[in-house]
């Protein structure tokens, strides 16, 4: 029997995947469920899961996150993913299977099916495919939806990004603003780590305009602006500030 771990921030998500695992009869295991990098890192050690389903974004980071402190273990991935355009084109160029938000239960029994005759060797270098595909640094902008159309951000002029109710606003360094209808989470991932550090659950900030960091858990931005860092954040966000 194989033991499946849900690597999921959504409550919903992962109590859907339960039932439709279960329904299958596919002789899986799910042995947790998890909504951070750090739990699931702690669980899939202790645990060590045959299969894990995984989402892109987390509460706490990313998928490669998570990949990147369990590189010793051996398992299999399916990511779970709402991403659209070159995310998810990503994860076609290195053949790793993926299941999309709202879940199908059919796309779902393909993509098992796949996995279990996937070998854990093969998928490790097809994970390291999407990898460098889906966080590239050497993108230099990003395409936003907007009703009226499509607007392209480079990365060099958007200084931070922040999210309310399932929208993120974009400030750009010439004064601009640009708002899209997802949440943060769903652009993270999109954004080069050399510059860009989500500091807290609303915010994502380019390095580039910060100012100064007050010790009292605040970053005050080249245009004045001040964005709070989370506390469980801040360790990594003053590491990455400092080059570390």
């Amino acid at each position: 029997m194989l033991k499946a771990l849900i690597v999921e921030d959504e409550l919903y998500i992962r109590k859907g995947l339960i039932s439709m695992v279960e329904s299958l009869n596919k002789d899986i295991e799910i042995i947790g469920e998890c909504e951070s990098v750090k739990d699931a890192v702690t669980v899939t050690k202790a645990c060590k899961p045959d299969l894990i389903f995984l989402d892109i974004n987390l509460t706490d980071g990313n998928a490669f996150d998570f990949l990147d402190q369990t590189t010793e273990l051996s398992f299999k991935v399916i990511f779970i993913t709402a991403y659209e355009q070159y995310a998810l084109q990503a994860i076609k160029n290195g053949a790793v299977d993926y299941i999309l938000k709202p879940v199908d239960i059919d796309e779902l029994e393909a993509a098992i099916d796949k996995a279990i005759t996937t070998e854990v060797v093969t998928q490790k270098e097809q994970l390291e495919v999407v990898k460098s595909q889906l966080i590239d640094n050497t993108k230099t902008k990003l395409v936003l939806r907007l009703q009226e159309g499509y607007q392209v951000i480079e990365f060099d002029a958007l200084v931070y990004c922040q999210s309310d109710k399932g929208y993120t606003t974009f400030y750009l360094s010439d004064g601009k603003s640009y708002i899209a209808s997802k949440p943060i989470k769903e652009f993270e991932g999109q954004l080069p780590t050399s510059n860009f550090i989500r500091t807290h659950q609303s915010y994502v900030v380019n390095l580039n305009f910060i100012d100064k960091y007050d010790k009292t858990g605040y970053i005050y931005l080249k245009s004045g602006v001040k964005v709070p860092v989370a506390s469980r954040r801040k360790e990594e966000f003053v590491s990455k500030l400092l080059g570390e």
